[in-house]
């Protein structure tokens, strides 16, 4: 779509730089940009809660869809994955729950994309600012404050301070629960830590505790009890 005017940008959230995210983005050969962004720059200034989301911005640089699902390419259904370990049965939840309760429409969404592209502001998927904003996550004090703690938790986490980090993710995620990048990111960091250099990549992209260590896990939720307690269609909610 760039002969059309669409540039795609992507961003990786993730504190722990470049390093952890390259080999995804190497391994994808994309020809866009492809941007690191350590802070959690995204949440706070665009309302991200969860990945894929996307964001619409025109030549002007005025927002016309604010952030919200967004995948593009073989619908789930379709896409290979990895068989359950039959000694997991943990894994094997998680795969009933990616296939029953977690849908997303990529070939709409994709759609989209292109009749935006097509039409420009005429197309009925462009919104108006007004509906931009009302689109948009608010932002009341106990986000902002999720924020400040979610920031302070990255700080202590670089300065090898674990224990201190771990409580102020914990807060974040108490103030802030329906924010999934804030929750995957610490889930990923200590999942990889414990994993280790052999299987720290895998561990990272599951963010569970490892099966029989389910006491050391620090936190109070994790993404296969979170994701129960959501209805279909809730952790990627339609917004075409």
């Amino acid at each position: 779509m760039r002969p059309k005017g669409v540039e795609i940008v992507t961003v990786c959230l993730e504190i722990t730089g470049a390093e952890t995210a390259r080999p995804y983005i190497e391994a994808a050969h994309p020809e866009h940009p492809s941007l690191i962004d350590v802070g959690h720059e995204m949440d706070a200034k665009f309302g991200v809660v969860n990945i894929p989301n996307g964001v619409w911005i025109d030549e002007d640089g005025v927002i016309v869809r604010p952030a919200e699902p967004a995948s593009s390419g073989a619908p789930v259904a379709t896409r290979q994955t990895r068989p359950p370990d039959p000694n997991d049965p943990r894994m094997a939840k998680i795969g009933e729950l990616v296939s029953t309760r977690i849908s997303v429409d990529r070939d709409r969404y994709s759609a989209a994309i292109r009749d935006w592209a097509e039409k420009g502001a005429a197309s009925e998927f462009a919104l108006s600012r007004d509906e931009v904003i009302a689109r948009s996550h608010p932002r009341p004090k106990p986000v902002a404050e999720a924020a400040a703690h979610f920031e302070l938790a990255q700080h202590l986490w670089h300065a090898g301070q674990r224990e201190g980090a771990i409580a102020q993710f914990r807060q974040a995620h108490r103030l802030q629960p329906d924010n999934w990048t804030y929750k995957r990111q610490a889930w990923s960091l200590v999942s990889a830590e414990a994993a280790g250099a052999d299987d720290g990549a895998m561990a990272r992209f599951q963010q569970w505790p490892k099966l029989g260590h389910e006491d050391e896990w620090p936190f109070e939720s994790d993404w296969l009890r979170d994701v129960e307690k959501l209805g279909p269609g809730q952790y990627y909610p339609q917004s075409l």
